[in-house]
């Protein structure tokens, strides 16, 4: 079972403790919400079973007129909602600081907010990220924990000062990466449930006045940009394992790519078998019941579903009917 990681690992020291003062029996913290999507509803809706006091929800602006999933929660509830377009106009601050938080709870954010939002909050704000900071900081922090090939990956609840990632950690999880994990698989089967609990836990220690400030060891930090197709595209040159580390990492998005016949497509639901041919990386070897096999350095890709430039994610089988391809043939190189 995942288990609560060792906060204080590496040479990371203990910062002096901000708002110790622990709340009376009864009274409620002031809470401000700030995500969106799948993770902040949860989340929003684990505080409300939990009888915390929701003060005020913030969301992302309406979309081509669809509103995102939290402002419709809080909205159905009836908690305000805001919805800046940036979080640099002073006059956002000022409603924000009129709104009187003890704490800020971030849950799924992308915009940049400014760190006098988390210090003007009695007790700050907490932030949620799924990786073992300070390795992986950034917004694609999952993908790049399997497409490095890390064997363990995890959730940190910090501080936010500002930075990138950065801020005093109050508690980290740990869970291995499975040899077939995706960055799907990971989030939703563990980081995503994992992550609502630790958030709701890092609270409670906040409220007890028990919760630690881990200063992150710079020595250790890493940073990586967003898993886009910049870093998607496959490389036949490289070993079998790293582009099966790849195509796991970019699953389900952006999903990594070769072009065949010109065409880019996309890989999913793949797998590394270590049965070398002596095809050329990048032939089709077979086409089964299991998927497109595709050679590689050391072994041989299995995929499962493939998705083309012109059309939806299908299987392998039905991807090559559609394509022509056969064993013998090869992806561009």
């Amino acid at each position: 079972m995942p288990g609560r990681g060792d906060p204080g690992r590496g040479n990371s020291t203990t910062l002096p403790m901000r708002g110790i003062i622990s709340f009376k029996r009864g009274e409620k913290m002031r809470i401000l919400l700030i995500g969106q999507a799948a993770f902040g509803v949860k989340t929003l809706e684990k505080l409300l079973e939990r009888g915390e006091n929701i003060v005020a929800v913030y969301a992302p602006p309406d979309r081509k007129g669809k509103a995102d999933p939290v402002k419709e929660a809080a909205d159905a509830r009836g908690i305000p909602v805001y919805q800046p377009t940036t979080y640099k106009d002073d006059q956002v601050f000022a409603q924000y600081r009129e709104l009187r938080p003890d704490l800020t709870v971030l849950a799924f954010v992308t915009d940049i907010i400014p760190a006098k939002f988390f210090e003007a909050a009695t007790h700050g704000a907490i932030c949620y990220h799924p990786s073992i900071l300070p390795r992986h900081r950034g917004s694609s922090a999952i993908n790049w924990a399997v497409i490095m090939g890390d064997t363990m990956t995890g959730l940190t609840i910090f501080f936010p000062d500002g930075g990138i990632d950065t801020g005093p950690i109050i508690l980290r999880k740990e869970i291995p990466i499975q040899p077939d994990d995706t960055t799907g698989t990971l989030y939703f089967n563990h980081l995503f449930p994992m992550g609502i609990d630790a958030l709701v836990e890092s609270i409670e220690l906040i409220k007890q006045g028990k919760a630690p400030r881990i200063a992150q060891d710079e020595s250790l930090a890493t940073y990586e940009p967003p898993c886009t197709d910049a870093v998607a595209g496959i490389d036949w040159s490289k070993a079998g394992e790293e582009i099966h580390n790849l195509v796991r990492g970019c699953d389900p998005q952006p999903g990594a790519f070769a072009l065949f016949k010109g065409e880019k497509t996309r890989f999913f639901g793949c797998r590394f078998v270590p049965e070398p041919s002596s095809a050329a990386p990048a032939s089709i070897l077979a086409l089964d019941n299991q998927g497109l096999h595709v050679a590689v350095s050391g072994g041989q890709l299995v995929v499962a579903k493939m998705r083309s430039a012109t059309g939806g994610k299908v299987s392998a089988v039905e991807w090559a009917q559609e394509k022509g391809a056969r064993a013998g043939d090869r992806f561009d190189v």
